[in-house]
């Protein structure tokens, strides 16, 4: 089934962002919900089948993941709950002793992910700018970011 992702994201971002506040109260943790469902989407459109709305089929992907952020937490009695259970990048980069770890990775990252993630980052511009510096929507920018993140925490893990 063919699908325009960034029609859908544009129709359904602030309804789904939405859905999983009312779940899990906390609004930096409902944005990156919010993203890793639209990801989830992206990753595996043959996951909708058309037996139900597009906004039914990310609300179920959007109930899933806020469940898959419950048990992470359950297993972190001592985190607090308003706390992310993955590890915040952008955190990380307050603490000077992981930020030439992100740095020497970024470093060796490939494009576009490098210079999308330093342009929201350093450079603190707006996904909508970032897309527009590379031609493309907003959306890829969001998605592009996000892609960039996991990267990052994926390169942390592996080198702990």
């Amino acid at each position: 089934m063919s699908m325009d992702f960034d029609k859908l994201y544009n129709t359904y971002y602030m309804e789904i962002y939405s859905y999983v506040m009312t779940l899990i109260k906390n609004t930096h943790l409902a944005e990156e919900i919010t993203q890793e469902v639209f990801f989830k989407a992206l990753k595996s459109p043959t996951s909708y089948k058309g037996k139900s709305s597009e906004f039914t089929w990310l609300c179920a992907i959007a109930k899933n993941t806020c469940m898959d952020v419950f048990r992470k937490q359950s297993r972190f009695k001592e985190m607090p709950e308003e706390l992310p259970a993955e590890t915040n990048v952008e955190q990380m980069l307050e603490d000077e002793s992981l930020t030439l770890q992100i740095h020497q990775i970024l470093h060796t990252m490939e494009e576009p992910y490098k210079e999308v993630f330093q342009l929201r980052i350093f450079g603190e511009l707006s996904f909508q700018k970032i897309g527009q510096i590379f031609g493309k929507t907003e959306n890829w920018a969001r998605v592009t970011y996000h892609r960039a993140r996991l990267k990052i925490q994926e390169r942390m893990k592996t080198h702990e």
